[in-house]
């Protein structure tokens, strides 16, 4: 074993990628803060999600570095199970780290190791929120085949499955309840700390909100719409984030359209993860009633812009109005959504003040704290010993 341990990563999408969302912010986060004391080679797309052209300065072929990782950047045809297997049997590393259940990577990675047509290490597989309720009610159908399939072959015998909460570790319980797992909570690291910036002017009567999310049927936009579409007062929304599934945006365009004048809405394109703190510190409320997520990086970053948040009860975000921080609801209760955002349209300065230093204070103690650093670096390091013993064994 080298000096470092070795961490292989599978991932469909990396920096200098942005569209995918959370999961790559979660490996380039892990990245940065671990990356001093473990050796990460990541493998992953040429181009964005979404994209047909790859990102510009890329040497294929070659691994590059990005930050303190590696990074090979692989063409379609380069994903293809021949090449696939080729480069996971050639290289060197003590530990495969998986990123997503129902990634085309992770199935034909584990497909190659069932065969034992790759080397036999500990794997590390992150579903990245993929078992919650909402997400799994997305292609439901095609979802539970693979799922009955996969477990019938093993195909996850032996592997360890990193969950970033206790909620997320009940999620694969339940995915799987036939199957005995082993689950290790990691949660997800946050970002470098929240830049500074003065809390928007708040009038009562008026209500600027964000929506920043790729737009898909999972983060639950036209849920958001039918609540604002209910709202008195002078609201102006603005949503952001990439268009990933166009049909379900011409449903939320047909929304829009049905808006009372009261409500401007507003589509603003996307925003490179580094202005995302930035362009968040300037509205009054950040409303994502998303289906499920395992962390939600946004959830963080608009609490350190000082933005309070008002979420589903489907994220591992908890106690925020306690701290007035913001508000979690669960999605079979619109019309809590709807009571809070007419308080908030109606709140003043001096009291958004509060829940706006409420909102920073409970993002910044929330982020990085030294047990979510140290279960990752546990998480590595006892798969890395259990290489070391198969190894001597």
């Amino acid at each position: 074993m080298g000096q470092h341990p070795r961490i292989f990563v599978v991932t469909d999408y990396y920096l200098p990628g942005y569209k995918a969302g959370g999961p790559i912010r979660s490996i380039a986060n892990m990245v940065e803060l671990l990356g001093d004391e473990f050796q990460f080679n990541i493998l992953t797309a040429d181009r964005d999600l979404g994209d047909n052209e790859p990102y510009p300065n890329v040497r294929h072929g070659q691994w590059q570095a990005v930050g303190k990782a590696q990074v090979l950047y692989l063409s379609p045809f380069e994903k293809r199970c021949y090449h696939w297997r080729r480069l996971l049997k050639h290289l060197d590393y003590d530990v495969l780290y998986l990123n997503g259940c129902f990634s085309r990577l992770t199935i034909k990675t584990l497909l190659l190791r069932k065969l034992r047509l790759i080397p036999r290490v500990p794997v590390i597989l992150a579903p990245r929120g993929e078992f919650s309720r909402g997400a799994l009610d997305l292609k439901k159908r095609k979802k539970a085949i693979y799922l009955c399939l996969s477990r019938r072959m093993g195909l996850y015998k032996g592997i360890t499955w990193q969950a970033s909460s206790d909620y997320e570790r009940l999620d694969i319980m339940n995915a799987f309840k036939d199957v005995k797992l082993q689950i290790v909570v990691a949660p997800n690291l946050a970002s470098s700390p929240s830049v500074s910036s003065t809390p928007v002017v708040k009038e009562a009567g008026s209500l600027r909100m964000a929506f920043l999310s790729r737009v898909a049927r999972k983060k639950n936009l036209d849920y958001a719409l039918r609540i604002l579409a209910n709202v008195r007062g002078d609201v102006a929304f603005h949503i952001y984030g990439p268009l990933e599934d166009t049909d379900y945006w011409q449903e939320c365009e047909s929304l829009i359209a049905q808006m009372p004048s009261n409500v401007s809405v507003e589509f603003r394109g996307e925003v490179p993860p580094d202005r995302v703190i930035e362009v968040l510190a300037g509205y009054h409320l950040f409303f994502f009633p998303t289906r499920g997520e395992n962390f939600g990086h946004v959830i963080s970053e608009a609490l350190r812009a000082g933005c309070p948040v008002l979420i589903s009860d489907q994220t591992p975000w908890q106690g925020l109005e306690e701290q007035k921080a913001g508000w979690v609801v669960p999605l079979s209760q619109p019309e809590r959504f709807q009571a809070i955002l007419q308080a908030m349209l109606e709140m003043n300065d001096t009291a958004f003040k509060e829940w706006s230093h409420g909102a920073r204070a409970y993002g910044e103690q929330a982020a990085n704290a030294p047990t979510a650093i140290e279960a990752n670096r546990t998480l590595f390091l006892t798969a890395t010993r259990q290489n070391g013993q198969r190894t001597q064994a």
